[in-house]
Formats: C-alpha cells, sequence, structure tokens
C-alpha cells in the first residue's frame, strides 16, 4: 500500500470487507465484489471504474422493448407460458442458428431458458445423469466460475485444464488424457472465452467435435458473446463467414445463447438452448433414476426446466422473437452494435500497458488477441489477489482469473462494457497514479 492517501480510503475497503465477512477482496467472488464496490462507492462519493461484471453497457434492442410492451398489453402477462417456449420463438431461434451458425435444428429442439445460466443448469441435470458410472463434465479453461458451482449444486464431479499452453493440434492429447478415463460426460466451454478472449479456431473445434464423437459425450458450447470475435464478420444471416462451432464436426452438442450480449437484452434474464437433433433423441435407462422418460429432450423440458422455473418469462419471449425476426431477416445488424465493446477494450488496454501494465492472455494463437468485451491483466510483482486488492483503493474494480480456472494466477480479467468513453481520463489518471505508487523495479 502508497504511504500517501489514497483515492478510497483504506479504512473504509477493511471495514467493509470485515463486515461481509470476506477474507480478502482478491479472492472473492463476482458478485462479492460487486457488493462490496457497491457499498465502498456509498461510502466513500467516489465512482469506480467498473470491470467487474460482465454487464451489457448499451442499450436493449427497441425491436425487443416494443414487442414486450406489446405482449404485455395484450394480456400476456395473465397466461402461463409453455415450458418449451412460444412456438414463433422456437421458429426463429432455429432459423438465427441456421443463418448465423450455418446448422440445422429443429424448432422443437430450441428451448428458451431464463439466461444461459439455466439453460446450464438444466443441462448438467440431464446429461451429466446420462450415464451413472460417470462423474460430470470437464470444462475447458479459463471459464465463468458459477457454472462450476452450479456442478457443486447439484453433487457432481468435474475436472478442468487451463487451455492456453495447449492450443492448436496440442488440444488432442490433453483432452483425450481427461476423456480415455471414461468418467466424463459433458464437455464445457466458452467462445470466444471468458476471461481470457481467446477463440477456438475450426481445427480445435474438429479436434474436441472427433473426440466428443470417440468418447461418446456431449459438448455443452457456452455462445454467451455470439459472433464477437470482431476480427472477422459473422454479421450477415446466411453468408459466410459463419459464427465457428462445434456443431461442424459432431451431432453430440448443445449450445448455449445468450441474449444479454449479443442483443443487451440481460435485463429479462432470457436465454436460449438449442439441442442438436440426436442429443434431444439420445435414450438412457440410468435418466429413469430422476426423470419420467429416458428420452433426454423429454427429460429436458419436462423433468429439468419443468422443476426449475416451469418455463421462461412469457412477455420475454415476445420480445426475444422479435428481436430474432429482425436480425434473421437482415433489418438489424446485432454484431455492428457490439462493436462499440472491441473499441473501447483497444483504449483501455492501451492505457493499461502505458501504464506498466502487461496483457495476460496476448495471443490468440499466433495472432494477437482480439479487442472485445473481456480482456485480462497483469501488474509485475503482484499475485491476481494482491493486485486487486490493491486496486480498489484507486477506485478500479475488476475479478482475479484465480476464480475462472486460470493457471495464471497473477492476472485480472477486465470487463468493457460498464465503463464510459467519458471515464477514460479518470481511469488513466488513476492507473498512473498507482504506478506511482508501485514503481517497477
Amino acid at each position: 500500500m502508497a504511504s500517501r492517501p489514497t483515492p478510497i480510503s483504506p479504512e473504509v475497503v477493511s471495514r467493509r470487507t470485515q463486515e461481509l465477512g470476506l477474507k480478502d477482496i482478491g479472492s472473492s467472488s463476482i458478485r462479492e465484489i460487486k457488493k462490496i464496490v457497491d457499498l465502498i462507492e456509498k461510502d466513500s462519493g467516489q465512482k469506480f471504474v467498473r470491470m467487474e461484471m460482465g454487464i451489457p453497457g448499451l442499450p436493449a434492442l427497441q425491436a425487443g422493448v416494443d414487442a414486450q410492451i406489446q405482449a404485455l398489453k395484450d394480456g400476456i402477462a395473465s397466461i402461463y407460458p409453455d415450458i418449451q417456449g412460444i412456438p414463433e420463438l422456437k421458429t426463429e431461434i432455429s432459423r438465427f442458428v441456421k443463418s448465423f451458425l450455418d446448422l440445422d435444428v429443429k424448432a422443437e429442439n430450441c428451448v428458451p431458458t431464463v439466461g444461459s445460466m439455466m439453460g446450464g443448469m438444466a443441462a448438467f441435470m440431464t446429461i451429466n445423469r446420462m450415464w451413472s458410472d460417470r462423474e460430470g463434465t470437464l470444462f475447458i479453461d479459463p471459464g465463468f466460475p458459477v457454472q462450476k458451482q452450479q456442478c457443486k449444486l447439484l453433487g457432481h464431479g468435474y475436472m478442468s485444464f487451463d487451455v492456453y499452453n495447449h492450443r492448436g493440434a496440442k488440444l488432442r492429447e490433453k483432452l483425450e488424457s481427461y476423456l480415455k478415463t471414461g468418467k466424463v460426460s459433458s464437455i464445457l466451454y466458452s467462445n470466444p472465452n471468458n476471461p481470457s478472449w481467446i477463440c477456438f479456431t475450426d481445427e480445435e473445434l474438429q479436434i474436441i467435435g472427433e473426440l466428443a464423437n470417440r468418447y461418446n459425450v456431449v459438448v455443452i458450447e457456452d455462445l454467451a458473446y455470439f459472433a464477437m470475435d470482431f476480427r472477422k464478420d459473422y454479421s450477415k444471416p446466411g453468408q459466410a463467414p459463419f459464427q465457428p462451432t462445434v456443431g461442424k464436426y459432431t451431432d453430440n452438442y448443445v449450445l448455449l445463447i445468450s441474449s444479454s450480449k449479443a442483443f443487451n437484452y440481460a435485463g429479462e434474464r432470457i436465454g436460449m438452448m438449442v439441442v442438436s437433433d440426436k442429443v434431444w433423441q439420445m435414450r438412457s435407462p440410468d435418466l429413469l433414476r430422476y426423470f419420467s422418460s429416458d428420452q433426454l429432450g423429454h427429460a429436458l423440458v419436462f423433468g429439468a426446466i419443468y422443476a426449475i422455473s416451469s418455463g421462461t418469462s412469457h412477455s420475454a419471449q415476445y420480445a426475444l422473437a422479435a428481436i430474432l425476426k429482425a436480425v434473421n431477416d437482415g433489418q438489424i445488424n446485432f454484431v455492428e452494435i457490439a462493436k462499440e465493446y472491441g473499441e473501447k477494450a483497444k483504449i483501455m488496454k492501451r492505457l493499461f500497458t502505458e501504464n506498466g501494465f502487461r496483457i495476460v492472455y496476448d495471443k490468440d494463437l499466433d495472432e494477437p488477441i482480439a479487442d472485445g468485451f473481456y480482456f485480462t491483466f497483469a501488474y509485475p510483482g503482484m499475485s491476481g489477489s494482491q493486485l486487486l486488492s490493491e486496486l480498489v483503493h484507486y477506485g478500479i474494480s475488476a475479478i482475479t482469473l484465480g476464480i475462472t480456472g486460470s493457471e495464471r494466477h497473477e492476472g485480472l480479467r477486465a470487463c468493457t462494457s460498464l465503463v464510459q468513453r467519458e471515464q477514460f481520463p479518470v481511469l488513466e489518471e488513476r492507473l498512473k497514479r498507482f504506478r506511482e505508487d508501485h514503481p517497477i523495479a
């Protein structure tokens, strides 16, 4: 800690940390960090440069807002939604998958969920229970920490490894070392990756798909940041290039597609779960231990989703259906709107590196990492936990890479979304002050 006063009083930080029962800020979860920063902002009167939460920072697409308002005016709020989803939405999800992933999936197999979080939970509840002799999910890390928490809540085992040193052809040997144990029922990764923002190549997706076929495991592909690798233009419906997907190399897949980031519709908690025709029709007698049917699709909808939530917000389904229709028809270019995140990331990364910080996940194989929703950074001589604990005193928040399954414990993850451009001078000033107070040897 610097000897001269910092922008945020250490006493305020210490008091709030103790009140919340946290060992230290640096080892806290995303929501815990959000909570303590909310309290510190209130106590200190200082606005933080907030980079801890992956919250969209752009307005919701108006097509969705208008359709949801109209649905509410039409009285939809008083009617239970079908747990499988309204027909209009299921049709548009199927169209979206064809238009932007070039995959053919029946509308029946496209199910709205209460955000991708619920989709993941339902997938774990069913897929990980198909084989009684398997333990659970293999996470290709770094990843979203709460997905592992979901497995813990369900009592499922899981395995994980940091993929950064196993890119390209090297991925095959590493991945197969886990699959050949016979204990893996599902594989999960995000692409683009949260938090590192690496993006799997077609070669890597082919490796994952081929091994999924060989070992009969289901790949759960988390596409929360759909088409947000801005190095390529994935914005044209029905035209190559398409968002890369493992679905090109295996029929053993479930896709989790969020409406939060791509469409800025986070507040209504609605996402999409897309199940391949093969997986939907899979049968396993072990499912009967928990569900009334041995068919995966039936167990998923009438077992897991029914028990979790009895469906998804009725009016929000009309919102998402309208958004997807406009996108599928080429009336809205959602990728162009989202490029603001990448443009901000480029500026923010420069501010960090000019002040002694370095980008942790800096390469995507041989290419520089893309500018997007997230980036990672570190400071010489500090662990990630130490760095975050110090940065809080300068009104800057993030999360540690350690909680994401990353082996690079010296780093932090920054989200670009909530940082407004008018805050860039404040961020630069605070980073300069941090460097002055923590000189690099």
